[in-house]
């Protein structure tokens, strides 16, 4: 069994973790340059009908409550 896995860690986690053990163990003028890296950014785009919804807008399916 791997390591990261008897430590209850996932491979994402343990990714993450040895990512950032990395760029903390570089010289000053390359760790500037692996924090720009570092930062991530996620979008989520709702489609409808095969056209992009304009930004706060939801698909008509999630905006329908289930009968009960």
């Amino acid at each position: 069994m791997s390591t990261w896995r008897m430590a209850g860690l996932n491979y994402v986690n343990y990714s993450n973790i040895a990512a950032k053990t990395l760029r903390k163990s570089l010289k000053s003028n390359l760790r500037d340059d692996a924090a720009k890296r570092d930062a991530s950014i996620i979008r989520i785009f709702f489609w409808e009908d095969g056209s992009i919804l304009n930004e706060g807008q939801k698909p008509k399916a999630a905006e329908q409550k289930p009968k009960t």
